[in-house]
């Protein structure tokens, strides 16, 4: 374990995925967002590819004994990117990502739901105040305090379209755990982008736009960006445990607002500044309630006599 070099990593890939979204923002008023989910998902194979092959085994990383889940996972994580993309032509870059934030609250639900996991009174009273951290990041674009939100208007459906990937983001998540229990990590990464690239295609009768040589080149760049952002987030993984890297998806939001600031003049409202915080605060502690119920069954099997032989 090298955890200084998993933080950074991870640090990087915030960096890389926020560069991503930003550049993406550029083109979310021209383009269709099918196409841009084309492009960021075709050109995202090639670094991971290139990764999968310098690793030196292409082919068994990419072997797969379940089919249908790819299916499923690729369906809701394209439906997750679909919004997510939609989301940033009507949002700031901060409130965007910041909305985004809701998606490990969500997950912690389905989990229980769907995964059967046991969920106690602590994390469910994190996610309840996560939740209201989510309403107060809403509660500009939904005019919560005089229910005089107007679901037509260019920013609250934005921050719909938000809230929406972010249930989508949930969904991807738990449909992840349940394939890592028999598939390798190339191979999740590899049939989502092909499955993206293929949904994403059919939107073309939709009426997609010829790029120009200079937005040609943005799509590229998206695509590769994605690609490295995902191919760093895992080697992230790979250096350190789950409770020592997560924490640092949060810092999304300090690239987030420099990006905001210096490429479209956007600055966050307290308002979505003190509602991401109540929702950083309480994944925070998720993750930190996580980790110590980790710490305490290994005591409890460490702890437990061994029979001879066992």
């Amino acid at each position: 374990m090298k955890p200084l070099l998993g933080i950074s990593l991870k640090v990087i890939s915030a960096v890389v995925f926020t560069m991503m979204s930003a550049t993406l923002k550029t083109l979310a008023a021209r383009y269709p967002v099918g196409e841009i989910v084309f492009f960021r998902s075709t050109f995202a194979l090639l670094p991971l590819l290139l990764w999968l092959k310098w690793q030196g085994d292409l082919i068994n990383a990419v072997r797969t004994k379940n089919v249908i889940g790819h299916f499923k996972r690729g369906f809701i994580g394209t439906g997750a990117m679909y919004l997510g993309f939609a989301a940033l032509s009507y949002l700031p870059l901060h409130d965007a990502i910041a909305i985004g934030y809701a998606s490990p609250l969500i997950a912690v639900i389905l989990a229980a739901l769907l995964l059967k996991e046991t969920v106690r009174a602590y994390r469910w009273t994190a996610v309840g105040i996560g939740f209201v951290g989510v309403l107060i990041m809403l509660s500009p674009y939904l005019n919560v305090g005089t229910f005089g939100g107007d679901l037509n208007a260019g920013p609250t459906l934005g921050a719909m379209l938000a809230f929406a990937g972010a249930f989508c983001s949930a969904g991807a998540m738990i449909q992840v755990r349940r394939l890592t229990e028999t598939e390798k990590t190339g191979a999740i990464v590899f049939y989502f982008f092909i499955m993206a690239s293929g949904l994403s295609l059919c939107t073309i009768a939709l009426g997609w736009r010829m790029p120009d040589g200079h937005d040609l080149a943005l799509f590229i760049l998206i695509g590769i960006l994605g690609g490295v952002g995902q191919i760093l987030v895992t080697q992230s993984y790979r250096y350190a445990d789950t409770s020592v890297i997560a924490p640092f998806e949060y810092t999304t939001m300090i690239w987030a607002l420099l990006f905001g600031w210096f490429l479209f003049d956007d600055l966050p409202t307290l308002t979505v500044l003190t509602g991401a915080a109540i929702v950083a605060a309480t994944g925070l502690f998720i993750v930190w309630r996580e980790h110590r119920l980790g710490l305490l069954r290994t005591k409890e099997l460490q702890a437990t006599p061994q029979r001879p032989g066992v």
